[in-house]
């Protein structure tokens, strides 16, 4: 899989303006562990490699266990591991990832604003928005994750 362009570059207004939404969301009162989870769930829904390497690295960063970072694909299976605001977190990410075969029933509206204020709703939809706006680019203009651009250096240098 090679790159095909970097889009940040190429439409740099369009770039600052997801960097703006990103920017409010790092300050608006959700934990960055709890956004990162979403992001990184968000991120293997979509099959961006790019994200999933990036929100992982993060997570690990910010003192996530890898017994929590391996289980977040299963993250229903994965017990007390995630708490229960994770859990509705991840619900609604999936749901709202989802959005063109679930609909969003209402029941998964009630089960995430049974955890979440309406503002930490809205801020979490936020944030699952822009990482499905986010993969999306990633996915189609091929960015490489971190791990292969590194391991492709290695293999050269070897």
């Amino acid at each position: 899989m090679s790159h095909r362009l970097d889009y940040a570059q190429a439409a740099p207004e369009g770039y600052k303006a997801f960097g703006a939404v990103h920017a409010y969301l790092r300050q608006c009162g959700l934990p960055e562990a709890l956004v990162n989870l979403v992001y990184l769930r968000v991120s293997q829904i979509n099959g961006c490699a790019y994200c999933i390497d990036m929100h992982s690295r993060d997570l690990l960063k910010q003192g996530v266990t890898v017994d929590k970072l391996v289980l977040v694909p299963v993250w229903r299976e994965g017990g007390a591991v995630f708490s229960a605001r994770e859990q509705a977190a991840l619900a609604w990410a999936e749901c709202v990832t989802r959005v063109a075969e679930t609909g969003v029933p209402d029941a998964d509206y009630a089960a995430a604003a049974a955890e979440f204020s309406d503002k930490e709703l809205a801020d979490l939809t936020y944030a699952i928005g822009l990482m499905n706006a986010f993969n999306r680019l990633g996915v189609t203009f091929r960015n490489t994750p971190a791990a292969a651009r590194k391991a492709a250096v290695t293999a050269t240098a070897a």
